[in-house]
């Protein structure tokens, strides 16, 4: 006999529209009608949900989000101790993949009770399909680092990956971020901005990074968004911008390094010659 079988609780991750009620499925409704806790990212965007869907949810509606997951999680395990079917769903999407639900997975599949999902919309596998840009192999990243230069570390990381490349971004962030790939990856690699996907105003902006990232400054894109980038072509990568090669070597000296140091590793790191990273640091001067 099964966990299951036996009464014992179990996790069910349910899959929500992106936008478009629509693409709710049956198995959200029977999900939501019948799981004795619903643990939701916004228990008002849960309300509005079951309303358009026509859902009465009857079990216990707890809110679970990025800020109380860790301190809410424990006492979902007890419920799944009680035998509860405890249901995770965000505002829209796949819980877990960005989203709240993975410390809960984590933390269930420790205790050994099972984990299943009403699969449902993905922003990722949606946005990957829009774009036009090669989707057999890719990697999903989620959300850059807030900071510039956290941000720009990150992606010096990356410039080399070859597969197409799917992150999240914040509209007040996304100028940023498009103009830091632009340096980083090169002013020509083919993207797409998603966004609103599903919704009345959705938006695919396609073009080169250099290209959306003018756009994003010049038209402050709003609601969630979605960018796909194309992988790293064959062939040596380009060339870092001066002004990222002055920044990398100003952020060595500030954390201790004397320029001369600081000039020696941002070469080895770039695979420049040291002479070149030399002269333009001190033709910026």
């Amino acid at each position: 006999m099964s966990r299951e079988e036996a009464g014992v609780g179990r996790v069910v991750l349910a899959g929500a529209p992106l936008g478009n009620i629509g693409d709710a499925s049956a198995r959200l409704r029977e999900v939501l009608a019948s799981a004795d806790v619903v643990a939701a990212e916004d228990t008002r965007r849960l309300s509005r949900l079951a309303r358009d869907l026509g859902v009465t949810v009857r079990g216990r509606v707890v809110s679970y989000f990025e800020g109380n997951d860790e301190r809410r999680t424990p006492e979902l395990v007890e419920a799944l101790a009680g035998g509860a079917t405890v249901a995770v769903v965000t505002d829209g999407g796949m819980p877990s993949v960005s989203d709240p639900g993975f410390r809960l997975v984590r933390a269930a599949l420790e205790a050994g009770y099972p984990v299943t999902a009403a699969p449902g919309p993905s922003a990722v596998t949606t946005a990957l399909a829009l774009s036009g840009l090669p989707s057999d192999r890719f990697v999903f990243e989620g959300f850059l680092p807030r900071t510039g230069s956290n941000r720009r570390s990150r992606l010096r990381e990356l410039a080399a990956e070859p597969r197409t490349l799917v992150f999240f971004e914040a509209p007040h962030r996304i100028a940023g971020a498009l103009t830091d790939l632009s340096a980083t990856f090169g002013a020509d690699r083919p993207a797409a901005v998603c966004r609103e996907l599903t919704k009345t105003y959705e938006e695919i902006r396609r073009g080169t990074l250099a290209e959306l990232a003018v756009w994003a400054a010049e038209g402050e894109p709003r609601g969630e968004i979605t960018l796909v980038v194309g992988g790293a072509p064959a062939g040596p990568p380009a060339r870092p911008a001066d002004q990222e090669l002055r920044e990398a070597v100003a952020g060595r000296e500030a954390a201790g390094d004397s320029r001369r140091d600081a000039i020696q590793a941002v070469a080895e790191e770039y695979g420049l010659k040291k002479r070149d990273v030399y002269h333009v640091v001190h033709s910026g001067q």
